[in-house]
């Protein structure tokens, strides 16, 4: 009887031990919006966009104002987040071939993590669905880059067309009146509130917003109109001519105005559930965009633009600052300091390794991102790092922009417009919004960047690299 009252006894204790293992590791949120611009929050410097809640957010975590998505357009910006590697090959990949010890979230999933993605995935169907490449749960993911209308029934557009691509899961649950952003925001909460509560778990709630199709409820069309008409936007015109067509250079589109609002109720709504289940002290909050806002143009005609990014030049397509420039902050309550880091460098590819080492200490080799679990603990500073981009797949036709590539290196960034043979260099802390080209004063400088990243082109514009994913699904 002794003996066995001893192996209860230890099996007991291993049993209360291992649930409390389970329940010291963090929760994770990922908050990631949809063409959102660095310039788009109060915080920021909006004189239209009213979001204190993702201000507030930001003041209680970290504030990265060098933070960069991986590419200036949604699939190979998802990507390079996902998969914590150069987005060379411009698309989607094939995620489903990315071998296990390699896969963020069934790292995850291994640590004993539920893990739900809720929103835009555009990555892949069948073995590259969310649900396929780790994901517990997912709803409202699949391979749409967009939804057809904010407004139930979802699917159809406003003029009664059909949307490209179904986004699965909204109708069903939608109501006439219900607003795309407001449902994913739901399921988010109710994947939280029935998560069991000796199991952490990691949740993407990736909005649809603020992408086309702009449309925003007619109170918050009303509100903001009313506000466009208090500012003085001075002598800033409306456009000018950039690249094969036009940047708007003024924040004056209500309805945009409103769906950048109510992204930051949802997120207010998001964080209130997270403090009245009791569970905000272990929790890791990341914000952010998967690139700059929709603010150009291009030489096909002129279309509905959203924003501007002024200061910042440019917007979603280019690799000018105001294209690859996103916010970006991270919070986590008696574990991370607020502050602003206005130095260090961050990238997309660099949230998932960072999330892992915070979580679970491991790693994974064989990517390009880096964890800045040191940088978010005041440790570390990233502020001379080396970044690279690429963008082949230029649309002139739709955002003006053309075939470029790119070098970060501490404060000086080089462009290369490689088509037509064009340099420029800019000193980033003394001139944010690239106005001032370097490249005939400093051709050192100049020379020394260009030899960066030619090299890293060598390296990585290889069918090696950029063609592996799709070699291995051929197989």
């Amino acid at each position: 009887m002794n003996y066995i009252f001893k192996n209860l006894v230890f099996v007991a204790a291993f049993l209360v031990t291992n649930l409390l293992v389970a329940q010291s590791k963090p929760n994770i949120i990922i908050i990631h919006t949809d063409d959102l611009g660095y310039h788009d929050l109060s915080l920021t410097g909006s004189k239209l966009y009213n979001t204190p809640q993702i201000d507030a957010l930001a003041k209680e975590g970290v504030n990265f104002s060098n933070a960069y998505s991986s590419y200036p357009r949604c699939t190979p910006s998802r990507y390079g987040m996902m998969t914590a590697t150069y987005p060379v090959n411009e698309n989607k990949g094939h995620l489903g071939s990315i071998p296990e010890s390699e896969n963020f979230i069934k790292q995850f999933d291994k640590a004993g993590y539920n893990t739900y993605y809720v929103g835009k995935w555009h990555l892949g169907k069948g073995d590259s669905s969310a649900k396929k490449f780790g994901f517990t749960n997912s709803y409202a993911s699949g391979e749409a880059g967009g939804i057809a209308s904010r407004f139930y029934p979802f699917n159809t557009t406003k003029k009664g067309k059909p949307g490209k691509y179904i986004v699965p899961d909204v109708e069903k649950d939608g109501r006439v009146g219900d607003y795309a952003s407001d449902l994913l925001t739901d399921a988010t909460i109710n994947f939280i509130k029935e998560n069991p509560k000796d199991k952490p778990f990691l949740a993407v709630l990736a909005f649809y917003a603020v992408h086309t199709p702009i449309e925003a409820k007619e109170v918050d069309i009303a509100r903001n109109k009313k506000e466009i008409k208090n500012i003085d936007f001075g002598n800033t015109p409306e456009y000018i001519n950039e690249g094969e067509g036009r940047r708007k250079m003024r924040q004056d589109h209500p309805a945009y105005a409103g769906m950048v609002e109510n992204v930051d109720e949802n997120v207010g709504r998001l964080l209130n559930q997270i403090k009245e289940l009791g569970i905000e002290d272990n929790t890791i909050i990341v914000f952010s965009s998967d690139h700059g806002g929709l603010s150009n143009d291009g030489h096909k005609g002129h279309r509905e633009l959203a924003t501007s990014n002024l200061p910042l030049r440019a917007g979603k397509g280019w690799l000018y600052e105001g294209g690859i420039r996103v916010p970006l902050f991270v919070k986590w309550p008696n574990h991370i300091k607020p502050r602003e880091d206005k130095e260090s460098i961050i990238i997309g590819m660099d949230v998932f390794p960072t999330l892992l080492d915070l979580a679970t200490i491991k790693k994974v080799e064989n990517v390009d991102g880096k964890s800045y679990k040191q940088v978010l603990l005041g440790k570390d500073n990233w502020k001379d790092r080396t970044v690279f981009w690429h963008s082949h797949k230029a649309r002139p036709h739709s955002t003006g922009d053309i075939k470029t590539s790119v070098v970060r290196s501490g404060d000086y960034k080089l462009i290369h417009f490689y088509k037509k043979n064009i340099i420029e260099l800019y000193n980033l802390k003394k001139d944010i919004g690239e106005e001032n080209d370097l490249s005939k004063t400093m051709p050192e400088k100049a020379k020394e960047l260009m030899s960066q990243l030619k090299s890293w082109k060598a390296e990585y514009l290889v069918p090696g690299k950029m063609d592996k994913l799709k070699k291995k699904k051929k197989k």
